[in-house]
């Protein structure tokens, strides 16, 4: 185990830490502690996935339900409440997460997320309906800003494309089991159809229970530790992830070269945004483009496929969750089994890649849907092989915009972008595409495929012309923070 960072000191009347309590981290061996780690926090995919799931997949059962009886426009409403939840939520509770705390946050978001899940469960109408997608949003939304910025803080760096994709794709675990769910919950001859979509999102709020046990054991981020001040903690913690990850057996050696930090409360406000959108300028170009573009093609199919499939292919509500298990699998192991060529052959080539791919592959799906000559199976292969790679995509802009920022603002980083990505390129599209649909016009949907294929070839232009290649370097290497001293964060 290597010794203890230097204790901080003071110069010219200002605390200034001196650590290589980050480079420790880094050249860590994969252990038990990160998989706990990593599984504790990317829960909140799941829970994501099972949400946007069983939305999608009780559209069906919505439009027939005695109570409600939403049109497919209505439904797309609800969608849009649900991202409008996500982008308000990332933003505030951004903010607070770089302030309070990685930990304080991503507890507090998951109590908000189970009571707003378990209230939409007992909608009695569309505002009450919305409402309750709001806040279960804004709950998500302040998930992915707080885990996103602790996964990146304490996986090593030579892991972090991997993980980080890994764990976004396990969205797709929570939609298959969203979608295995809703099979038996919204079949009318197992359950009344009035009750089978509220224990839907009944059981949604369960699981958030059991993830709150999950994470009572996970750590602050000593990154965020160090950058408050709180040196003697963050020691502690990194030298609990070293025993643990050790197991008697000696660690790899520390890299040279420390990191010189000015302690301090928080960072203030102008700051961030100056280095967010004039020193970090062509950075927030590519997280911008990279942002839009995922999620107008993912949010505007994914929450209405369930109408698809039932308009034009006359799939019954009952039986959508069948047609979404295979198009989980594709988006799960996209991720999984392309996240280690981001680490290995690098950010720039992979992301450009695997957008460019998903576009392209959306055009040619997309003319053999308004042309006619897919039915409700091929559809579904479609979408398998178009999200395979467009999974991968997505969850790359995620680690974009969390690794090419400074600490100081990583997760309002993630949460500005997520907010702008998902306000102009994801609220508009289930509203977009409920209408399109509603109109029973394979054209006019034929032409919502083109603008999410047209915005993801260009997220790979920009991302080809302008992405950081942050492959296996240390984020204090990617980003210099804009705290420290000087420029002491050595590159490997």
């Amino acid at each position: 185990m290597s010794a203890s960072a230097p204790n901080p000191t003071i110069a010219a009347g200002q605390a200034i830490i001196e650590t290589n309590l980050p480079a420790r981290l880094d050249r860590l061996p994969w252990s038990r502690f990160h998989t706990l780690f990593a599984f504790g926090l990317g829960v909140t995919w799941l829970l994501d996935g099972l949400e946007v799931t069983l939305a999608g997949a009780v559209a069906g059962a919505l439009q027939h339900d005695g109570t409600l009886h939403f049109s497919s426009a209505e439904i797309g409403l609800a969608s849009s409440a649900y991202l409008i939840g996500a982008v308000l939520g990332a933003l505030g509770f951004g903010w607070l997460t770089d302030r309070l705390g990685r930990r304080k946050l991503f507890f507090i978001t998951l109590f908000l997320y189970v009571g707003a899940t378990a209230l939409t469960a007992v909608s009695w109408n569309l505002a009450s309906f919305a409402l309750f997608r709001f806040l279960t949003g804004a709950g998500i939304g302040g998930e992915y800003t707080a885990v996103n910025s602790a996964v990146q803080e304490l996986t090593p760096a030579r892991y972090r494309g991997w993980t980080d994709l890994t764990i976004n794709g396990s969205f797709w675990l929570g939609a298959g089991l969203g979608a295995a769910g809703s099979v038996v919950l919204l079949d009318p001859a197992t359950i009344d159809p009035d009750w089978g979509w509220r224990l839907c999102f009944l059981i949604g709020a369960a699981l958030g229970l059991l993830v709150l046990l999950l994470r009572r054991h996970l750590p602050e981020s000593p990154r965020w530790l160090l950058l408050h001040g709180r040196v003697d903690e963050a020691e502690r913690v990194v030298a609990e992830i070293e025993a643990r990850a050790a197991h008697g057996a000696p660690l790899p050696p520390v890299p040279p070269g420390t990191l010189r930090l000015h302690a301090r409360a928080h960072t203030p406000l102008p700051l961030v945004f100056d280095a967010l959108f004039r020193r970090h300028r062509q950075r927030a170009l590519v997280g911008l483009a990279l942002m839009i573009g995922q999620a107008f093609f993912y949010n505007a199919i994914f929450f209405t496929y369930a109408l698809v499939l039932t308009r034009f292919y006359g799939v019954a509500a009952d039986r959508v969750g069948w047609y979404l298990l295979p198009f989980a699998i594709g988006n799960f192991l996209g991720p999984v089994l392309l996240g280690r060529l981001f680490d290995q052959i690098g950010r720039r080539v992979m992301i450009a890649s695997t957008y460019a791919l998903s576009g392209i592959l959306l055009t040619a799906s997309g003319y053999l849907f308004y042309i006619g000559v897919l039915d409700a199976r091929t559809q579904t292969i479609a979408w398998m092989v178009i999200f395979f790679f467009a999974s991968a995509a997505a969850s790359s802009a995620y680690l974009t915009v969390s690794e090419t920022f400074p600490l100081e603002m990583r997760a309002l980083a993630i949460a500005v972008f997520y907010a702008l990505g998902t306000g102009l390129g994801g609220v508009a599209g289930p509203a977009l595409f409920g209408w399109l649909i509603d109109s029973a016009s394979r054209g006019y949907v034929y032409a919502g495929y083109l603008l999410g294929s047209a915005l993801m070839l260009v997220a790979a232009a920009v991302q080809a012309r302008w992405g950081v290649a942050a492959e296996r370097q240390a984020l204090e290497s990617v980003a210099r923070p804009l705290s420290a001293v000087d420029d002491s964060a050595e590159r490997p």
